[in-house]
């Protein structure tokens, strides 16, 4: 068994080597583009500044309120409690290449993913389509957690499934043209998980499984929400 992983493991390597290597680095830029502390950001700039009525009866300041609120919760302190895990060697690699790298990162960030969902689930006139999409994050966080135990899921593809389904119901319950961002929502799924078989050592399985548990967390949290 361990001659076979292995020698599934050489042969992943070699298959990146073998990439040219503008394609590699692409794939990285777009891996670090669409990082998972990013995707949340981008989605609520995008229900903040482009939906044209999730935060209408919010003034300028409001929404730079809620946007700082997502920025903190989804960027900053997800950075931060890596940052500090890897100067206190808890960790080997602030890119969590390891199983047990992600075991602490994804215990704090779900303490910060239950906060922010628990904070505009409490507070009123916040938009039902952000609440549900804060718990969404917050069960595949959690969930993500215990499926560590059995494989490194790919929490970039689980950030885009979110993203996608997120999406897609925005679309089918409300009356607006979606057609751009739906498009484009998915291109950008398809580029960030190609980029993962490129640059990473995802096997299909983590990949395709984190994109579903990705769309089953947003689908949860629109049922439950």
């Amino acid at each position: 068994m361990n001659t076979v992983l292995t020698s599934a493991s050489s042969d992943h390597i070699n298959n990146q080597e073998d990439q040219p290597l503008a394609l590699r680095l692409m794939a990285r830029f777009i891996s670090w583009a669409f990082h998972p502390v990013f995707v949340p950001v981008y989605v609520m700039a995008f229900l903040i500044y482009e939906h044209p009525f999730q935060f209408t009866g919010f003034d300028p300041r409001q929404k730079m309120l809620v946007m700082l609120q997502a920025v903190a919760m989804y960027l900053f302190f997800p950075l931060v409690t890596v940052l500090l895990l890897k100067a206190l060697g808890f960790i080997e690699s602030i890119q969590l290449k390891k199983q047990k790298d992600r075991i602490i990162p994804l215990v704090a960030c779900g303490v910060w993913y239950f906060w922010i969902w628990y904070v505009w689930h409490n507070l009123p006139d916040y938009p039902d389509m952000a609440i549900r999409f804060a718990l969404a994050i917050w069960i595949s966080s959690w969930t993500s957690l215990m499926l560590n135990t059995r494989m490194k899921i790919s929490l970039h593809a689980i950030s885009m499934g979110i993203a996608v389904a997120f999406l897609f119901l925005l679309a089918f319950t409300q009356a607006l043209n979606f057609g751009l961002y739906l498009a484009l929502v998915v291109f950008i799924a398809g580029l960030v998980c190609t980029a993962r078989f490129l640059v990473s050592d995802h096997t299909r399985a983590e990949v395709y499984g984190g994109f579903a548990l990705g769309v089953l967390s947003m689908l949860a949290a629109q049922v439950f929400g």
